[in-house]
């Protein structure tokens, strides 16, 4: 059983809405439960496109990837009148630190990620979809070929779906484990058997995508809420949020928790009622910072986040954003400078190398920060910390230059102290009490 074992009474469960059940993962456990209902319905009835964007749009559901981007705006770029082959793709290669919620989707609900993914196809006029699945989860990439199987010989995949002119077919793709290939046209260049590099953009994938051909790209997440959404209206899942953050989202809580794991709340859920989920801060310590959405999202200090809610709109004005929701919960015995070091690290390893300012920048961050963490830093390194960060952001084809470019730059801004004790005396100013 996964974490989301705890406190399931606080929890609202939408994308994991069969966790409770013996077998979650099962077809038998989600038609119980009400699954394919909705698609079928859709496809029986003939229902319009325009009328299932139009629900998505009410529900206010935005990408849970990271970017945030409305799900039925996204649905609306897709051409409606072309003629020819158009693809759909889920993006499951969650590949940064702190991420893992789409992984327990495959194990523990893959079906409503298949139905949700079918009901898109249908409003998209897609014929053939692909997810996407991160490398390293081998596991889950096989439990999803065995739902994939079980919805095939169901029915609910295949040719002509219900006695229907509809038909869909979905495939599974396993990626390699690189985090560049999580941004939506390096995972495009994947599946057609490239290396996995970001393209420049325009053309969008809307209108270029999988094979030059239109294509639609969404997070398993996001997929895995449409059911939910077509069977309740999409104004029921906007309520369950905040105003612009619509519905549920699931939580990867990890790091200096008692019961790290994946939570699924309604958007707008204060951070207290979160961390308290989770059993709260380990061994008895004081929270010190929150990386709330993968560390391409800025770190936030106790202060800021002891207040916020979890929404795109609350996390930002508290000084970061939602990202992923790959939260990562650091206590007062976490040196800084040794954190952002092993974030600097992975961003250094994972640039894809097309462009010159992520290429090189990321490895000068690196340097920098692995020099001060050897105790032969300069207090003029964290001028010059914040000088190449500025100088990567909004410099390259896709967002992994500015995702670099973010922890360093919060960092530094907030526990800037910290840095300079550690270049001052050649140690860390935090005690290690392990």
């Amino acid at each position: 059983m996964t974490a989301l074992a705890h406190n399931l009474e606080k929890q609202t469960l939408v994308t994991l809405r069969t966790i409770t059940e013996p077998h979650p993962g099962s077809l038998d456990t989600y038609v119980k439960l009400g699954g394919y209902a909705q698609l079928k319905r859709i496809v029986t009835e003939k229902v319009k496109a325009t009328d299932i964007i139009t629900q998505i749009k009410l529900s206010n559901l935005r990408g849970r990837g990271g970017a945030g981007f409305p799900t039925g705006l996204k649905w609306s770029f897709m051409p409606r009148y072309y003629d020819g082959t158009k693809y759909l793709v889920c993006n499951t290669d969650e590949g940064e630190p702190g991420t893992f919620k789409d992984r327990d989707i495959i194990r523990y609900n893959p079906h409503q990620l298949i139905e949700g993914m079918a009901i898109a196809a249908y409003t998209l006029g897609a014929r053939v979809g692909y997810n996407y699945i991160h490398g390293e989860i081998w596991e889950d990439y096989e439990i999803f070929e065995a739902a994939l199987a079980e919805a095939r010989a169901a029915g609910y995949i295949g040719e002509n779906l219900f006695g229907s002119n509809f038909s869909f077919d979905l495939h599974a793709v396993h990626g390699y484990g690189a985090y560049i290939c999580g941004e939506e046209t390096a995972l495009i260049e994947s599946i057609e058997g490239k290396k996995g590099q970001p393209r420049f953009k325009p053309p969008f994938p809307a209108s270029f995508g999988v094979f030059g051909k239109p294509t639609n790209v969404n997070n398993t997440e996001s997929y895995a809420s449409i059911p939910w959404i077509m069977q309740h209206g999409g104004e029921a899942f906007q309520n369950l949020g905040v105003y612009n953050s619509g519905g549920t989202k699931l939580f990867s809580v990890s790091g200096h928790v008692v019961n790290p794991g994946n939570y699924e709340v309604r958007m707008g859920t204060p951070f207290t009622e979160l961390l308290e989920m989770a059993g709260g801060i380990w061994k008895g310590r004081e929270l010190k910072a929150v990386i709330p959405g993968g560390p391409s999202t800025a770190v936030m200090p106790a202060k800021n986040i002891l207040g916020a809610t979890l929404d795109y709109d609350g996390l930002s004005k508290a000084g970061s954003s939602l990202g992923a929701g790959s939260m990562i919960v650091m206590d007062d015995s976490t040196c800084m400078v040794k954190a952002l070091k092993r974030l600097s690290y992975f961003f250094f390893e994972e640039s894809c190398g097309q462009c010159t300012p992520c290429r090189e920048g990321t490895g000068w961050l690196y340097r920098v920060i692995k020099r001060i963490s050897e105790g032969q830093g300069r207090m003029e390194d964290l001028d010059l910390l914040t000088d190449v960060s500025s100088n990567i952001s909004g410099r390259t084809i896709c967002a992994l230059g500015d995702a670099a470019a973010t922890p360093v730059l919060s960092f530094v801004k907030h526990f800037r102290p910290e840095f300079e004790y550690y270049i001052q005396h050649g140690r860390s100013m935090v005690e290690n009490r392990e």
